[in-house]
Protein backbone atom coordinates (compact mmCIF):
# COMPACT_ATOMS: atom_id res chain seq x y z
CA UNK A 1 0.00 0.00 0.00
CA UNK A 2 3.04 2.28 -0.47
CA UNK A 3 1.50 4.26 -3.33
CA UNK A 4 -1.87 4.66 -1.62
CA UNK A 5 -0.11 5.87 1.53
CA UNK A 6 1.78 8.45 -0.54
CA UNK A 7 -1.50 9.59 -2.10
CA UNK A 8 -3.07 9.98 1.35
CA UNK A 9 -0.08 11.96 2.63
CA UNK A 10 -0.46 14.27 -0.38
CA UNK A 11 -4.16 14.70 0.43
CA UNK A 12 -5.21 13.04 -2.85
CA UNK A 13 -8.01 10.55 -3.41
CA UNK A 14 -8.81 8.35 -6.38
CA UNK A 15 -12.09 8.95 -8.20
CA UNK A 16 -14.68 6.19 -8.66
CA UNK A 17 -15.40 4.68 -12.10
CA UNK A 18 -16.15 7.31 -14.72
CA UNK A 19 -19.76 8.40 -15.13
CA UNK A 20 -20.28 9.32 -18.76
CA UNK A 21 -22.99 11.70 -19.95
CA UNK A 22 -26.42 10.16 -20.67
CA UNK A 23 -26.65 8.40 -24.02
CA UNK A 24 -22.88 7.77 -24.27
CA UNK A 25 -21.71 4.17 -24.72
CA UNK A 26 -18.05 3.30 -24.12
CA UNK A 27 -17.64 -0.33 -25.28
CA UNK A 28 -14.05 -0.83 -24.12
CA UNK A 29 -12.04 -1.57 -20.99
CA UNK A 30 -10.43 1.34 -19.18
CA UNK A 31 -7.50 -0.95 -18.32
CA UNK A 32 -6.56 -4.24 -19.98
CA UNK A 33 -3.86 -6.64 -18.83
CA UNK A 34 -1.96 -8.79 -21.30
CA UNK A 35 1.43 -10.44 -20.89
CA UNK A 36 2.58 -8.48 -17.84
CA UNK A 37 1.59 -5.13 -19.37
CA UNK A 38 -1.45 -3.07 -18.46
CA UNK A 39 -2.79 -0.96 -21.31
CA UNK A 40 -4.71 2.06 -20.06
CA UNK A 41 -7.31 3.66 -22.30
CA UNK A 42 -7.55 7.41 -22.71
CA UNK A 43 -8.71 9.07 -19.49
CA UNK A 44 -9.87 12.57 -18.71
CA UNK A 45 -10.07 14.41 -15.40
CA UNK A 46 -12.87 13.39 -13.04
CA UNK A 47 -14.83 14.95 -10.22
CA UNK A 48 -15.13 13.17 -6.86
CA UNK A 49 -18.45 11.61 -7.99
CA UNK A 50 -16.86 10.12 -11.13
CA UNK A 51 -18.31 12.61 -13.60
CA UNK A 52 -16.03 14.32 -16.11
CA UNK A 53 -14.33 17.38 -14.67
CA UNK A 54 -13.29 20.62 -16.27
CA UNK A 55 -11.72 22.65 -17.40
CA UNK A 56 -13.42 22.26 -20.76
CA UNK A 57 -12.22 23.96 -23.90
CA UNK A 58 -8.94 24.71 -25.60
CA UNK A 59 -5.72 25.24 -23.71
CA UNK A 60 -4.19 28.48 -24.92
CA UNK A 61 -7.64 29.98 -25.56
CA UNK A 62 -10.36 29.41 -22.93
CA UNK A 63 -8.11 27.34 -20.63
CA UNK A 64 -4.88 28.78 -19.17
CA UNK A 65 -1.81 26.54 -19.24
CA UNK A 66 -1.84 26.26 -15.41
CA UNK A 67 -5.36 24.81 -15.49
CA UNK A 68 -4.25 22.42 -18.23
CA UNK A 69 -1.41 21.24 -15.98
CA UNK A 70 -3.87 20.67 -13.11
CA UNK A 71 -6.22 18.82 -15.47
CA UNK A 72 -3.34 16.51 -16.49
CA UNK A 73 -2.60 15.91 -12.80
CA UNK A 74 -6.27 15.01 -12.27
CA UNK A 75 -6.04 12.62 -15.23
CA UNK A 76 -3.19 10.82 -13.44
CA UNK A 77 -5.58 10.26 -10.51
CA UNK A 78 -8.25 8.98 -12.90
CA UNK A 79 -5.75 6.55 -14.43
CA UNK A 80 -4.63 5.41 -10.98
CA UNK A 81 -8.27 4.84 -10.01
CA UNK A 82 -8.76 2.53 -13.00
CA UNK A 83 -5.51 0.73 -12.17
CA UNK A 84 -6.56 0.24 -8.55
CA UNK A 85 -9.85 -1.31 -9.66
CA UNK A 86 -8.10 -3.55 -12.22
CA UNK A 87 -5.03 -4.56 -10.19
CA UNK A 88 -6.31 -4.34 -6.62
CA UNK A 89 -2.99 -2.81 -5.52
CA UNK A 90 -1.17 0.12 -7.12
CA UNK A 91 2.13 -1.30 -5.86
CA UNK A 92 1.84 -3.99 -8.53
CA UNK A 93 3.07 -1.44 -11.09
CA UNK A 94 6.75 -2.30 -11.49
CA UNK A 95 7.45 0.29 -14.21
CA UNK A 96 5.58 3.03 -16.02
CA UNK A 97 6.41 2.51 -19.68
CA UNK A 98 4.64 5.21 -21.67
CA UNK A 99 2.24 8.14 -21.46
CA UNK A 100 0.52 9.53 -24.52
CA UNK A 101 -0.84 12.97 -23.65
CA UNK A 102 -3.31 14.79 -25.85
CA UNK A 103 -4.12 18.46 -25.34
CA UNK A 104 -7.21 20.11 -26.80
CA UNK A 105 -5.53 23.35 -27.78
CA UNK A 106 -5.68 26.52 -29.78
CA UNK A 107 -4.04 26.25 -33.23
CA UNK A 108 -0.98 28.31 -32.24
CA UNK A 109 -0.47 26.69 -28.81
CA UNK A 110 2.91 24.91 -28.59
CA UNK A 111 3.35 24.13 -24.88
CA UNK A 112 1.72 20.68 -24.80
CA UNK A 113 4.69 19.18 -22.87
CA UNK A 114 4.21 21.72 -20.04
CA UNK A 115 0.56 20.66 -19.75
CA UNK A 116 1.22 16.90 -19.74
CA UNK A 117 3.91 17.45 -17.09
CA UNK A 118 0.99 17.56 -14.63
CA UNK A 119 0.55 13.81 -15.11
CA UNK A 120 4.25 12.95 -15.39
CA UNK A 121 5.16 14.94 -12.26
CA UNK A 122 2.58 13.09 -10.14
CA UNK A 123 3.60 9.64 -11.45
CA UNK A 124 7.25 10.43 -10.69
CA UNK A 125 6.39 11.77 -7.22
CA UNK A 126 4.47 8.60 -6.39
CA UNK A 127 6.65 5.93 -8.01
CA UNK A 128 10.09 7.54 -7.91
CA UNK A 129 12.69 7.90 -10.66
CA UNK A 130 13.10 4.16 -11.31
CA UNK A 131 9.52 2.85 -11.44
CA UNK A 132 8.01 6.18 -12.47
CA UNK A 133 10.31 7.00 -15.42
CA UNK A 134 8.39 6.72 -18.69
CA UNK A 135 8.55 7.46 -22.39
CA UNK A 136 6.06 10.12 -23.41
CA UNK A 137 4.33 11.99 -26.18
CA UNK A 138 2.54 15.31 -25.70
CA UNK A 139 0.55 16.35 -28.75
CA UNK A 140 -2.00 18.99 -29.65
CA UNK A 141 -5.44 18.07 -30.92
CA UNK A 142 -8.11 20.09 -32.68
CA UNK A 143 -10.66 18.62 -30.24
CA UNK A 144 -11.09 15.90 -27.63
CA UNK A 145 -14.18 13.95 -26.52
CA UNK A 146 -16.67 15.96 -24.46
CA UNK A 147 -14.51 19.06 -25.06
CA UNK A 148 -12.05 17.89 -22.39
CA UNK A 149 -8.86 19.95 -22.19
CA UNK A 150 -6.64 16.89 -21.65
CA UNK A 151 -6.79 13.16 -22.36
CA UNK A 152 -4.00 10.72 -21.52
CA UNK A 153 -3.45 7.02 -22.20
CA UNK A 154 -0.67 4.90 -20.72
CA UNK A 155 1.16 1.60 -20.51
CA UNK A 156 2.75 0.07 -17.42
CA UNK A 157 4.52 -3.16 -16.53
CA UNK A 158 3.04 -5.08 -13.62
CA UNK A 159 4.13 -7.83 -11.21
Amino acid sequence: MEIENKLAKMGLTLPPPVKVPPGVDLPFAFARIHGGIVYISGHGPQNADGSLAGPFGKVGAEVPIEQGYEAARAVALSILGSLKRELGDLDRVSAWLRLHGMVNCAPDFAQQPAVINGCSDLILALYGPERGAHARSAVGMASLPFNMAVEIEAMAAID
